[in-house]
């Protein structure tokens, strides 16, 4: 049915397009994850639009003026679309959704992960070094995320002690191994993302944290940060 439409294959369409389709997967996930944390703050439906297509093309825009390139959303209004398809998704489907425990979750893991990958394809695809690729990774997968928090006055993920933007590190070396053994481009995609979705599945599960930066015993005397009261 699919060939007599388009005239080829469902596999060989999401083998040459599994970049894309990736990314829109990112793109609804995301999305999703900043509609539900809007409709918790009781936003109406198009404040909870602006909240999830921040979380959905935040990092990718911020990735993209770091590359010197036009941001994507800029170029293919099918982003804005995504988003709009997530936040009627919800609409039809929140009772379900809030019925679920760990959703919020499940949503930002999997953006994390595909948006992860996304960023690397296309450092890369511009032609940079993977170090570069590795940190533009990161940023695609945890900056729509931060911006998110912030705009609903929560303490950002990043910042806090979880394993975060640890993960997308670690699928990014993931990432860079695989390619370096030749595995195949798709496949090293796949292995990326499911390795940064189940860090955050493991630490989350097993209450794996990053140590806090503080100053243990030592005592600081808080006076020295406050200015003077200059007398007359």
């Amino acid at each position: 049915m699919f060939e007599m439409l388009f005239g080829i294959s469902l596999i060989d369409y999401i083998r040459e397009n599994y970049i894309v389709l990736l990314d829109h997967a990112g793109t609804f996930a995301f999305a999703l994850s900043g509609i539900q944390l809007a409709a918790e703050k009781k936003f109406d439906w198009f404040g909870a639009y602006v909240v999830g297509l921040v979380t959905a093309i935040g990092g990718g825009t911020t990735r993209d003026l770091l590359l010197g390139v036009t941001p994507f959303w800029m170029s293919n209004s099918s982003y804005l679309i995504v988003t709009a398809v997530a936040l009627f998704s919800f609409v039809a489907l929140k009772r379900f959704i809030f019925r679920l425990n760990k959703a919020l979750f499940l949503f930002d893991a999997i953006g994390l992960g595909l948006f992860t990958v996304a960023g690397i394809e296309k450092t890369l695809a511009v032609g940079y070094p993977f170090w570069v690729a590795i940190i533009m990774g990161m940023i695609t997968g945890s900056v729509g995320g931060l911006i998110r928090d912030v705009l609903i006055n929560e303490m950002p993920l990043i910042l806090r002690r979880d394993i975060y933007a640890t993960a997308c590190i670690a699928g990014g070396l993931v990432f860079a191994l695989c390619y370096w053994l030749e595995v195949d481009r798709a496949l090293i995609d796949l292995i990326s993302a499911f390795t940064v979705i189940l860090i955050r599945f493991i630490a989350v599960k097993y209450k794996i944290q990053l140590p806090t930066a503080k100053y243990g015993d030592i005592k600081i005397d808080k006076k020295i940060f406050r200015p003077k009261n200059k007398t007359k």
